[in-house]
């Protein structure tokens, strides 16, 4: 058998021979890599089991493929897949291709946790020669179809053992489109992989080919030429071709060698099914990469000697499931230039009509047509040589002597072509016209037949397109370059298919079935809820509530409506566009069977990750009410929230805590007879933590005015509450006498602080901002004092009246050459450090001013209306005069009833008397002595 294919490829092997003696400096130099070709070949066509060599998303090898199922009818066949992902292949005919068979996890075991979410895809085409293997193993009986590639599992086992991470995305790229991103960050399965990974080869190609990109070099020197040619010379040929990458481009090692270690694996796993069924490797066919056919592993082949252990799956838990893709997606996710995928449908159009093979399609597949039955028989094709009659004959050297066909010109299609592009880009916003469409027409043409090509091809048209089109700029949405790939092809995408879906998936569309939608149809679809009439789409509010939470932006937009503690919906709109988002749906399968389990989940995880805050653990408490109505839940968060608010000893996010406390106790209040036990736990913890920290936070540059006014805030606004449950008040007293801020803003505050205590009256704090507008030194930073005042409504609202009075004064008081420098200063400050306190402010100021213009010059100032002096309204301390209470005194009759009625007799006092002490120790002197017999006793 050895001598016999010897004598197979013998006249090419003497024609390279020839060849590497006349183009080298000696035969050995070239001699090694061209012969190593042929026998790269030669050794992959003796091979008992056939090889059959594919490339991913090929016109050309889907058609072979169909060819060559016809004329062999295997009973075996294997398929270059994740083995793992062999139950989910007949749920295709549930879908509308392109989709992407999935494996996903969301926790791992036995991986980095950074690398979570785990995301392996294998995008499927109608134009490629998987599906068509898929569709004759599934479709035909008693045919198996065996997948042989790594697991997912394998695929991330690898990467780790090289201690490589997967890529992070670039957050500095471009936002990829809507439809190119449908596979995400996951990691693309390469199923028949043919790109040279030499750069110099690539670049060698595309010069010497006159073509822009590797895509286009791929469809006008492969594409074409193995359009129509018979099976062995198509399988010789890629062969050839995954050779001569494999030879020339040696790689990143890490690659090569996970290439290597993958075709052990698949051979591995072909010999251990053999074994296993006894299944003759004649009646087999394995379908795989041109890039791995071509293998010098030692494990090649049914009788290979190497032997590879294949090491156990991690503990990862893997979901499995079906998710829609899109020709932009498998272009962006594998490298390929845009447009190239949609070209290749087309194509695959052209090869089916032109050769009438008929494809295998699964049957009840989504989206596909069957094809007519041809009118006329189509051409006889070069059989095959039958099994045991030989090797088949050498049509390598043919191919390769043969000059290229030039096909003729089809004036009606690039006609048709030119008229087409020309109304598409008027739709778009260019000013195109007929002759526009001729210029496109003509430069077409003259393209190429300068890059040797006598019918134009589509990249031809779209350069011409370019070129006569777009002129300077682009009017509208696309450009020309995509308005030709839409044009040719368009994007297709695809679509499973209800019965293909994941039980929440599935449980979502039956549940929001009432809004009698097409909710698996792509666009944007209106829904209206009016609860008060039908009150059972209640509950598909909370579900569009729901999966607005859970899912992107855009699958669910509410356009009227809004949810919040304590409120129940009456009337809503909504956008939903879940058929557009159909593979956050499905993912969305894969972390629970619902989406109040999946919603739970993220909730807990939330509260219990490590970058766990108390203001996040506080706002997944509040989400826990409001979208799952879930008392245990909330309680359980909140004690979660109890626990990391001890932990903390900074004051971030003392703003976001003080808001998320005071709707959960005005929620609790309202809707519940008494208040949870964590939140009182949680108020009476703050309490005392906020005190604890509050003379730090005054000194510390790191807390800002806000924050430092948010701690008050909660001391002050739950005080009440805190007294009630024990806690005590002078432990506020203390931390406010133990501040000593320097910062002007953060005085201010203090000083509204112990305003609000009472240990420095209104007067006192005018008298302190009067001292302030009298200091020249002092001026300058007087808007920071103004600033501390407007936080401080956060804590003390009662001190609205004094801060538009503070503001007022400083307007009044200024001459115009020291109020305009620090005007700039005092708005920047008001606006970026209290702007949700402004309205409260105005408020007051609207209150206080006069109400018309007329009104103005007969106003005075309410704190200019008081005609008692600051010593007055002091606290009397340094007086002599006499005290009581003359409004009292001026209207006694009261007081004198009330004396009646309690029973007591005495007489007034005169305002002259001088005031005679503390009557009630004269009355009942035994408490006094006693305590002076205490305090003087031995």
């Amino acid at each position: 058998m050895s001598a016999v294919n010897e004598g197979t490829f013998a006249a090419l092997r003497g024609q390279l021979q020839e060849a590497a003696a006349a183009f080298a400096d000696g035969p050995d130099a070239l001699e090694g890599i061209l012969l190593g070709l042929v026998d790269d070949v030669d050794r992959a066509v003796r091979e008992p089991l056939e090889i059959f060599p594919v490339c991913h998303h090929s016109p050309a090898s889907a058609l072979a493929m169909a060819r060559r199922l016809r004329e062999k009818q295997p009973k075996v066949v294997y398929l270059e897949l994740c083995e793992d992902m062999a139950p989910l292949l007949t749920e295709l005919r549930n879908c509308r291709l392109p989709v992407a068979v999935q494996a996903f996890a969301t926790e791992v075991d036995g991986f980095p946790a950074e690398w979570a979410p785990l995301s392996v895809v294998a995008p499927i085409t109608e134009a490629s020669a998987e599906y068509q293997a898929i569709a004759y193993a599934l479709d035909t009986p008693g045919v198996e179809l065996v997948l042989v590639d790594r697991s997912s599992d394998h695929v991330f086992q690898w990467q780790e053992n090289t201690g490589e991470n997967p890529e992070p995305a670039d957050p500095d790229a471009p936002p990829a489109e809507e439809e190119a991103a449908l596979h995400g960050d996951a990691v693309g399965v390469e199923i028949g992989d043919l790109r040279p990974r030499f750069a110099e080869l690539e670049e060698h190609l595309l010069r010497h080919g006159k073509v822009r990109h590797w895509s286009e070099w791929w469809h006008q020197y492969v594409e074409l030429p193995l359009g129509d040619s018979d099976h062995d010379t198509y399988r010789q040929v890629m062969l050839l071709i995954g050779s001569l990458f494999r030879r020339l481009a040696p790689g990143d090692p890490h690659r090569v060698r996970v290439d290597e270690d993958r075709e052990r694996y698949m051979w591995t796993r072909m010999r251990q099914h053999l074994a296993a069924t006894g299944t003759d490797p004649a009646d087999a066919l394995y379908v795989c990469g041109a890039f791995h056919a071509a293998s010098r592993v030692e494990e090649f082949g049914v009788h290979g000697a190497g032997t590879f252990e294949i090491t156990p799956p991690s503990a990862t838990k893997w979901q499995h499931g079906l998710i829609p893709s899109s020709h932009a997606a498998i272009e962006a996710q594998f490298g390929l230039a845009a447009g190239s995928v949609s070209i290749a449908a087309t194509q695959w159009a052209k090869n089916l009509k032109r050769t009438r093979v008929k494809p295998f399609r699964l049957a009840g597949q989504a989206g596909t047509r069957t094809p007519k039955a041809p009118k006329k028989t189509a051409p006889a094709l070069a059989a095959p040589a039958p099994a045991g009659q030989g090797p088949a004959p050498d049509r390598l050297t043919g191919f390769l002597q043969r000059p290229p066909v030039l096909d003729h010109l089809d004036e009606e299609e690039l006609l048709g072509w030119s008229v087409e592009i020309v109304r598409a880009a008027r739709r778009n916003g260019y000013l195109a016209s007929t002759a526009d469409a001729i210029a496109v027409f003509e430069t077409s043409i003259l393209l190429a037949g300068m890059r040797d090509r006598a019918k134009p091809t589509p990249y031809d048209f779209q350069d011409a397109a370019v070129t006569c089109i777009e002129k300077d700029t682009v009017p509208g949405r696309r450009d020309v370059r995509r308005l030709v790939e839409i044009m040719l092809g368009g994007d297709r995408v695809g679509q499973v298919g209800y019965d293909a879906l994941p039980p929440l998936a599935r449980d979502v569309h039956d549940r929001l079935a009432p809004l009698n939608l097409k909710l698996q149809q792509r666009g944007v679809q209106r829904a209206l809820l009016d609860m008060a009439s039908r009150p059972e789409l209640e509950q598909c509010s909370d579900v569009l509530w729901m999966l607005r939470y859970l899912m992107p932006h855009g699958a669910a937009r509410p356009i009227m409506g809004e949810r919040k503690l304590g409120e129940r919906p009456i009337q809503e709109s909504w956008d939903l566009a879940l058929g557009t988002h159909q593979r956050a749906l499905i993912e969305l399968g894969y972390e629970g069977v619902s989406i109040e389990q999946v919603l739970e989940q993220r909730l807990r995880r939330t509260a219990y990750g490590p970058q766990a805050t108390t203001a996040k653990v506080l706002e997944a408490v509040e989400d826990a009410t409001l979208y799952l109505r879930s008392r245990r839940l909330a309680d359980e968060l909140g004690r979660r929230a109890l626990e990391v608010l001890a932990t903390e000893r900074s004051v971030d996010g003392a703003p976001e805590v003080l808001r998320r406390v005071r709707g959960l106790l005005g929620y609790y209040r309202t809707a519940e007879p008494s208040l949870p036990g964590w939140i009182e736990s949680f108020v009476r913890t703050g309490y005392a933590h906020y005190c604890t920290l509050l003379p730090t936070a005054f000194t510390d540059d790191d807390a800002s005015v806000r924050q430092v006014a948010a701690m008050l805030g909660f001391v002050f606004s739950m005080e009440g509450l805190a007294l009630s449950l024990g806690c005590d008040r002078n432990q506020l007293e203390l931390a406010v006498a133990q501040s000593h801020p320097e910062d002007p803003a953060k005085t201010a505050l203090l000083w509204a602080a112990r305003t609000q205590l009472g240990t420095l009256s209104r007067a006192d704090l005018r008298d302190r901002c009067a001292e302030l507008l009298g200091n020249p030194l002092v001026v300058p930073a007087y808007p920071r004092y103004l600033s501390g005042f407007l936080h401080a409504l956060e804590p003390v609202p009662a001190l609205a009246d004094f801060v538009v009075e503070a503001v007022s004064q400083a307007f009044a008081r200024l001459p115009d050459p020291v109020l305009l420098p620090w005007l700039p200063t005092l708005i920047s400050s008001l606006r970026g450090g209290g702007s949700d306190l402004a309205p409260l402010l105005i408020r007051e100021a609207a209150r206080m001013f006069p109400g018309r213009l007329a009104d103005l010059d007969t106003w005075v100032p309410p704190w200019r209306a008081d005609p008692a002096p600051a010593s007055a309204r002091s606290s009397g301390r340094g007086t002599t005069g006499p005290r009581g209470l003359p409004l009292l005194a001026a209207h006694p009759a009261t007081c004198d009833a009330l004396a009646g009625l309690l029973g007591c007799e005495g007489t007034w006092a005169t305002a002259d008397e001088a005031p005679a002490g503390a009557a009630l120790l004269a009355r009942h002197p035994r408490t006094a002595q006693a305590l002076e017999a205490l305090l003087t006793g031995p």
